[in-house]
């Protein structure tokens, strides 16, 4: 169904919710999008920071003794 949408029926579809938002609305949702994305990206970094830092080095290593020795 829609394989069938043109640009002629993408120009419509926004013209459509133009009119019924308004342009006010619509750069306001606009803005709350683009901050979601930043924050997104931002939560993404951090936690890759937490990851690359020095915790991995104080993991406990929880091998048996007996397949330590195993090579």
């Amino acid at each position: 169904m829609l394989n069938n949408i043109g640009p002629m029926g993408l120009l419509l579809i926004a013209v459509v919710v133009l009119v019924l938002f308004g342009r006010g609305k619509i750069s306001s949702l606009m803005g709350e999008v683009g901050k979601g994305i930043t924050s997104f990206k931002k939560g993404v970094s951090e936690g890759q920071n937490s990851l690359d830092d020095d915790d991995y080095k104080q993991a406990k290593d929880v091998t048996p003794e007996t397949e330590k020795d195993k090579v």
